[in-house]
């Protein structure tokens, strides 16, 4: 351990649960929340060392959108005693059980908040500046509480995620779906089960809370009503039920686009063990995570370090977007027209009969068609704009804190650009951060050929020739700094 402490490291947590009924995110077809499951948080921890600063906030959220992070940076250039915005760099961990928090998808063009119906409740721009309210609060206080403190950091081994797409005979892809089939040929891509833990520990060397990067989505069960942290939930319990009830835990989705906790085969059988075990899936997954953890830390406590190089550039970048063409432009119309077709039929049962609104979740299927059309619909809007604009501004974030590289990127990044930028880093350790920023799909180049949804031109305004052009930027960025 360094003789000379210049390390400063603080920690805060804030509750974001909304207190009223809100639209849920993750699904095309609407969702008002029916209750609170469990919390939802957001987790800030700054580091400081010598000149350099940098907050990290893990939000329990689909994605952070650019509302979000706009309504965040102006609570900070209003306040006192905060950091500066360009030095916060904010990621979600997808769960799809939180509040809505995008008006627009990415590149401004699907409508996420439409539903083609009048809703009740909360106004997404109000949740969003009740988040922002108390994420810049958690910001601000951790950039108070910091003091003197050192880091360790090192890998653990969970299985979590898993790839979700299946390719057929015929060189068709498909994300879920069922794989007892004579068609059936393979799982499309790689898994990546590392689990990377940056702890850190304060003056007395007692540990203090720990940062775990992993490559999944918090989407265990995220189809309920509810409003919930998914997994990630369980997982705060199982470590702080081991290591101290006052752990701070900040979580990283790494890249994993195509990726979710969710296996596609085998389901008899780890549905039995489940059952053996007496555990839910989310129980399941947090012990493993919290076993990787646990046993990393045996490992790497007596490696603390008090004095880190801390370096962070903020890299803005034009990236290409995915070029259309007329043909993809014709089939997206035709979908969307189908679309239109079942949602005006809904919207007529509901106008003929307005005792349907008394129903349950009356407003689940004509929500899904709307949504669904407007999705393809903006396809057509993003053809007409690369005719003019052809790319889209994107920011990364590329850090390094001792011995470890943090990279960021906005997307819901396929795990064959995790996997390069991990292959190619001098780092000893890189913690790749998705979902920094309002999420899409960018997908591999192997998936495009296999289409399916994650793959499609309506999900996904960036394409692999963009994906890749991240990772080789963000590989530069990273080993300029060794």
């Amino acid at each position: 351990m360094t003789d000379e402490p210049t390390l400063k490291i603080g920690w805060s947590q804030a509750d974001i649960t909304p207190e009223e009924p809100v639209q849920i995110a993750g699904q095309f077809h609407a969702r008002i929340s029916e209750g609170i499951l469990d919390p939802i948080t957001a987790t800030a921890l700054t580091v400081e060392s010598g000149d350099e600063s940098v907050v990290l906030v893990s939000c329990d959220l689909v994605a952070i959108s650019d509302e979000l992070r706009t309504a965040v940076n102006q609570r900070l250039e209003s306040a006192e005693q905060a950091p500066s915005p360009d030095a916060v760099v904010m990621n979600a961990t997808h769960t799809h059980t939180a509040p809505e928090i995008r008006e627009r998808g990415f590149g401004g063009a699907a409508t996420i908040a439409d539903g083609g119906i009048e809703l009740d409740a909360m106004p997404i721009l109000e949740y969003v500046e009740f988040a922002a309210d108390r994420i810049a609060d958690a910001i601000i206080d951790s950039w108070q509480q910091r003091a003197d403190g050192s880091i360790a950091f090192g890998r653990g081994t969970a299985v979590v995620g898993r790839n979700r797409r299946w390719v057929d005979t015929s060189g068709r892809s498909t994300m879920y779906g069922n794989t007892n089939t004579p068609e059936f040929s393979h799982i499309e891509g790689y898994e990546d089960h590392s689990v990377n833990v940056l702890a850190t520990y304060d003056a007395d060397d007692e540990l203090t809370g720990v940062i775990v990067n992993l490559a999944c989505t918090s989407q265990s069960t995220e189809g309920l009503f509810q409003i919930s942290a998914d997994f990630w939930h369980e997982a705060r319990l199982q470590l702080r039920e081991r290591l101290g009830e006052g752990l701070f835990v900040l979580p990283q989705a790494s890249s994993a686009g195509d990726q979710s906790p969710h296996p596609i085969y085998e389901w008899r059988a780890i549905e039995r063990m489940l059952e053996l075990k007496g555990r839910t899936e989310r129980e399941e997954l947090a012990y493993r995570i919290a076993n990787a953890v646990e046993e990393t830390l045996e490992y790497i406590a007596d490696t603390r370090d008090s004095s880190p190089v801390l370096l962070h550039r903020k890299i803005d970048l034009e990236l290409p977007a995915r070029k259309l063409t007329e043909d993809d432009v014709r089939i997206a119309r035709e979908e969307a027209e189908s679309l239109r077709e079942q949602y005006e039929a809904e919207k007529r049962k509901l106008e003929q009969n307005t005792q349907l609104r008394e129903e349950p979740r009356w407003y689940v299927n004509i929500t899904r068609a709307y949504r669904r059309m407007s999705w393809f619909l903006a396809v057509a809007e993003r053809y007409e704009r690369q005719k003019h604009n052809p790319n889209m501004p994107v920011t990364l974030h590329i850090i390094r804190l001792g011995d470890i590289a943090i990279a960021t990127n906005p997307f819901e990044y396929y795990l064959d650009y995790g996997v390069f930028i991990k292959a190619r880093s001098e780092a000893v350790q890189t913690f790749v951060v998705q979902l920094a920023g309002p999420g899409s799909y960018v997908p591999s180049a192997r998936s495009i050929a296999g289409g399916g949804y994650g793959s499609l031109p309506a999900s996904t305004p960036i394409g692999p020739e963009g994906g890749r052009r991240v990772a080789e930027v963000t590989i530069d960025a990273i080993n300029a700094m060794w």
